[in-house]
């Protein structure tokens, strides 16, 4: 099957009042339902989709200098995404930025919705991981 990630940043000042009064329900100019969206389509066929919570995400890559780093982020509210032939894949958020997460799927696709609070910075390291500056690696920050 194939699989769609669609991220969302929420406009926590968004109002569907407003919306519905002025607008047709629809979000306007200012009044915007999400400050950014992302979307990421997953090329291997994935067997399966699972959410986890509270667990450990492991950053990993190398340094301007080439020197290889791994730094075990904890608190993390991940998905799982297996795939046929492909290496497991995760996409999620720090705990704390977490709204909700939604999965779906039906004949075609598996697809998974993040929404992330817009009160809390973050860093965005890799494609489809969304973690608090409060719990990124000060080694990274610079």
């Amino acid at each position: 099957m194939k699989c769609v990630v669609l991220c969302y940043q929420v406009n926590e000042l968004f109002s569907q009042t407003i919306a519905d009064e002025k607008h047709d329900g629809k979000p306007s100019a200012d009044n915007v339902k999400n400050h950014w969206e992302d979307e990421l389509q997953i090329s291997s066929t994935v067997l399966s989709v699972e959410e986890l919570h509270s667990e450990s995400y492991q950053l990993q890559g190398s340094y301007a200098n080439g020197d290889a780093f791994q730094f075990e982020i904890s608190g993390m509210r991940l998905v799982k995404i297996v795939s046929e032939n492909a290496p497991v894949c995760f996409v999620g958020a720090s705990e704390s930025m977490i709204e909700k997460i939604i999965l779906t799927n039906n004949a075609e696709q598996y697809i998974v919705k993040l929404f992330l609070k817009d009160l809390e910075p973050f860093a965005n390291p890799v494609p489809g991981i969304y973690i608090s500056t409060k719990e990124f690696p000060k080694e990274l920050s610079s």
